[in-house]
Formats: C-alpha cells, structure tokens, sequence
C-alpha cells in the first residue's frame, strides 16, 4: 500500500510498505528496520518475532524516543514483556500494533513533531 504524507524537512516519513519491504524517504528497505524520526533508518535484527531478543529492544533505548511504534508483521502479535525491560527502565512507551498500522501512526506521529521510533518486523 501507498501512503501519502508531506515530508518535513530533514524527517523520515514511510512512503509505502509490503510484507516484505519498507519504502522509506522513496528508499526501499527489505526486511525488518528501524525508522528515527531523523536520520537514516537501519537494518533491525529480528526476521520474526520469535527472533526478538532483549538486546533488540536494549537497542532502541540508545535513540531516546518518547514511544517505540512496534509493528509485529502482517498480524498483530505482542513481543514477551520480559524482553521490554530496557524499555521500562528508561521508561518509554511502546505500542504493539501489525506493521501496516504501525507505520500510518508512525507517519502520524512523526509529523507532530513527536520523538517517536518504529521498529518494524516485515514477517508475520
């Protein structure tokens, strides 16, 4: 699916997404990813939730966001809440929704000028 957002200068705005890829800035990105709302998005361990450890979202803390958006693939899945623990400790918020989900709030966030990161698995 298309998305269709203005791009604030310098911030980074989902484009398009399918099961397998994420269209970042008119950039493609296959596989799962990290999107700050600057800079350049990065390549995110995980293939599957199965794959998720606590250093993948020990990760995530380093970016300082207010709310980690967490897409979960093409079906919403919550991640174990023992691996949120970096999370909780640094006391940001995440939300669990399916990765198309997640990459609209993304966008919608991210235009308010919210410190918002998505961390999206492509997989079911």
């Amino acid at each position: 699916m298309k998305l269709h957002a203005d791009r604030a200068e310098g911030v980074n705005i989902i484009n398009a997404y399918t099961n397998e890829s994420i269209s970042i800035n008119g950039q493609p990105h296959v596989g799962s990813v990290i999107v700050p709302p600057t800079g350049t998005p990065v390549a995110w361990g995980p293939a599957s939730l199965e794959d998720l450890t606590e250093a993948h979202f020990a990760q995530l803390v380093a970016l300082q966001p207010e709310v980690v958006i967490f897409g979960s693939g093409t079906r919403l899945r919550f991640a174990p809440p023992a691996l949120l623990g970096a999370l909780m400790k640094a006391r940001i918020g995440i939300e669990t929704m399916d990765t198309p989900a997640a990459c609209r709030t993304y966008n919608i966030l991210v235009g308010e000028g919210r410190r918002v990161v998505a961390a999206l698995l492509t997989t079911t």
